[in-house]
């Protein structure tokens, strides 16, 4: 199961550069992952201050 970032994101950038895999970019006004990339690792999670993203 890929994890999502829900609306909550407030484009901080502080998910991109811990996913291991490159997952996250940034998309039109918040942070994007790629589905088929994600690892399911929760790094991104962890270090989101507003729990932006979830497991879908």
């Amino acid at each position: 199961m890929a994890y999502k970032i829900t609306d909550a994101c407030i484009a901080c950038g502080a998910c991109e550069s811990e996913c291991p895999v490159g997952a996250i970019s940034q998309g039109d006004t918040s942070y994007v992952i790629d589905a088929d990339l994600c690892i399911d690792c929760g790094a991104c999670s962890g270090v989101c201050p507003v729990d932006a993203p979830q497991p879908e």
